[in-house]
């Protein structure tokens, strides 16, 4: 059975690794990129390790931000974003405090984040509104899957990071075929590559099943083209530019999403 307790050496020893590859390479994205993994590493750890409080701690925080940014790629006004704010965090704190509700707070979520432009009277951009707070509810909604998954979400975070950074390389590397439209410098080779190679993570943290395999291998990169076509559609390049080589927290952990997501449904 996978824990935080038994995962935790892998992830510190991943983090001594890629610091040691960081520095080798001179290049300073990936040492700049490496020092924001140095602090978020621990602190996700650390929340996984309190348990369920710990984990609907982070989700909140995380659905705080990853709306703030996405209420600003959709252009999405003050109010809309509040509400879907703490639509999301309904939903999670209904998956920590009240088990089984959760399906329920998503459609209280939705009436709420509905009721804003049908409040306002929004003729010109009302539909806009909300079909994109919509979207983001279903989306970021599924951050609340981090409370009940607990360790096994842990584990495919840690799967999807290493699928996405193989793949951006080994695209590179390979070349051939593109993935898709949606996101024009991926490769079907680099794809591929980093699928094995979450699957190989996986392995090696005793997590591996099918529910698991297929969410890393097909809900990582289908979450990755989902923010594609997003920011393609919003003409963005990044969600944000807080975070240290990654742009925003969004570009982070979309591939995250959709693979937890595809986990709830196998399982």
């Amino acid at each position: 059975m996978t824990t935080v307790a038994s995962l935790a050496p892998y992830l510190g020893g991943a983090l001594a690794l890629g610091g040691i590859a960081a520095a080798a390479s001179r290049r300073r994205e990936l040492l700049v990129r490496w020092c924001a993994w140095a602090v978020g590493v621990p602190l996700v750890t650390g929340a996984f390790w309190l348990g369920p409080p710990g984990t609907a701690a982070l989700a909140i925080l995380a659905g705080v931000i990853a709306v703030m940014e996405f209420g600003g790629l959709m252009r999405l006004g003050r109010v809309d974003r509040v509400v879907l704010a703490a639509a999301v965090t309904g939903v999670v704190l209904a998956a920590w405090l009240a088990p089984g509700q959760e399906l329920r707070a998503v459609a209280i979520g939705a009436l709420a984040v509905a009721a804003v432009p049908l409040l306002a009277g929004d003729a010109d951009h009302g539909l806009r509104r909300l079909g994109a707070s919509l979207l983001g509810l279903a989306w970021l909604s599924v951050l609340a899957a981090l409370v009940p998954l607990g360790a096994s979400a842990l584990a495919v975070f840690v799967a999807v990071s290493i699928t996405d950074i193989v793949a951006y390389f080994a695209g590179q590397r390979l070349g051939g075929p593109r993935l898709s439209p949606l996101s024009p410098a991926k490769r079907w080779s680099g794809t591929l590559a980093g699928s094995a190679a979450g699957l190989g993570v996986l392995a090696v943290l005793s997590a591996l099943s099918w529910p698991m395999a297929v969410a890393v291998a097909v809900g990582g990169p289908a979450g990755d083209l989902l923010e594609s076509m997003i920011k393609r559609g919003t003409e963005a390049k990044d969600t944000g530019n807080w975070l240290p080589g990654s742009g925003g927290l969004l570009d982070r952990i979309d591939s995250l999403l959709i693979a937890l997501a595809v986990l709830l449904v196998l399982r």
